[in-house]
C-alpha cells in the first residue's frame, strides 16, 4: 500500500481544517451544524479560489484562518451566521 507524501504546507493546512472541525465539537450541539457548515465552506471555496502552486496566496490564507479560527474557539462564541450562499452550496453538494 502506499502513502500519499505531502508537502509541509499541505500538512499545515489540514492541520488547521482538523483543528477547526475539533472546534465545532465544543460548541453546543444546536449550532454544530452552522459551525461545520461554515468551516467546509471556508476551506472549499478559498481552496477553489487559488493555485495549489501559489504558496504565498496559501500562506495568506492560513494566516487569516488561524486568526479567525481563534476567534471561534472563545468559549463565549456559541453561534455563527451562515448565509444563504453558504445553505445552497450545502444543498447542492448533496
Amino acid at each position: 500500500m502506499s502513502t500519499l507524501r505531502r508537502s509541509g504546507l499541505q500538512k499545515d493546512v489540514l492541520s488547521l481544517y482538523r483543528r477547526a472541525l475539533r472546534m465545532v465539537k465544543t460548541k453546543p450541539p444546536s449550532t454544530q451544524d452552522k459551525f461545520t457548515l461554515y468551516v467546509r465552506y471556508t476551506f472549499r471555496t478559498s481552496a477553489s479560489s487559488v493555485s495549489p502552486r501559489d504558496v504565498s496566496a496559501i500562506e495568506h490564507l492560513m494566516r487569516k484562518g488561524k486568526r479567525q479560527l481563534e476567534t471561534y474557539e472563545n468559549p463565549s462564541i456559541k453561534d455563527c451566521w451562515v448565509s444563504e450562499e453558504m445553505q445552497n452550496w450545502e444543498k447542492n453538494r448533496t
